[in-house]
């Protein structure tokens, strides 16, 4: 082929090639009435476990934020949350996995907040804490491997920590999870819920179905008084870690029917 005829070739599919770039990009491109997403991580982790999920979301053209929460105490937590909502442009769909999910129960009545996701998490009613909500164990659920408070602090049994809480995570990343655990203070279990947002917003609930840290039976139930949309997938209690594309689904689903809404 000759340079110059073989160079217009070229060009024309270069040119095709941004064309169809730039198209792909304004399909993902943030609807302007979707809202942000502003995940919430729980006790003995942070929020770097939400990298993957947050990943997803962000190629997919979505907005999301990552809070790291002190897990010090339920109002630290939620004060914390709060200026991560403050933050953002317009409005905020707050995802909250296990103790997160009282974090944005409370942090939820914010106005800016318009949608809640809950990760196998707790979803308390008025005056409801974790330290509530787990004193009445399912019959024959199994008992979390929480060792005794040390200066007001709680770990789990490092041992058995990828067992409880990351069985189907890749046993390296689980067994560095226990190691690198996150003081969860005692005073965050025990601070109690004011004003459940769930009762004034919408709420969507992903049950992990082999989690041995909250059991699925008290998953259903909370996610059915909430009145949330609910998805089943097989997974651990680290169901965000090891199944992110489904978490990532649920948060989108959501983010698009509050959208659609405003249309």
């Amino acid at each position: 082929m000759h340079v110059s005829k073989f160079s217009k070739v070229l060009a024309t599919s270069l040119t095709g090639s941004v064309l169809a770039v730039s198209a792909l990009s304004s399909a993902f491109a943030a609807n302007p009435n979707a809202p942000s997403v502003v995940l919430v991580h729980g006790g003995f982790v942070d929020g770097s476990g939400w990298e993957d999920v947050y990943k997803i979301l962000k190629k997919d053209g979505y907005s999301a934020s990552i809070v790291q929460n002190p897990t010090t105490s339920l109002a630290d937590d939620v004060a914390v949350t709060r200026r991560t909502v403050a933050a953002q442009k317009g409005g905020v769909v707050l995802v909250g996995h296990s103790y997160g999910g009282v974090v944005i129960t409370e942090a939820g009545t914010d106005p800016k907040v318009e949608g809640l996701v809950y990760i196998a998490a707790f979803a308390p009613d008025k005056g409801e804490s974790v330290d509530s909500l787990i004193k009445d164990p399912v019959p024959g659920a199994p008992v979390p491997p929480i060792l005794p408070p040390q200066d007001g602090f709680l770990f789990l049994d490092q041992a058995k920590f990828a067992a409880a809480f990351a069985a189907d995570v890749n046993p390296q990343k689980a067994n560095f999870m226990g190691a690198s655990q996150v003081p969860w203070g005692v005073a965050a279990l025990t601070g109690a819920v004011t004003e459940p947002a769930w009762k004034g917003k919408p709420s969507w609930y992903l049950v992990a179905k082999d989690d041995k840290m909250i059991p699925p039976p008290a998953q259903r139930a909370m996610s059915k008084r909430a009145g949330a949309t609910v998805v089943e997938v097989p997974g651990s209690h680290a169901v965000y870690v090891s199944q992110p594309k489904a978490v990532a689904a649920l948060i989108e689903k959501a983010v698009d029917a509050i959208a659609a809404k405003k249309q």
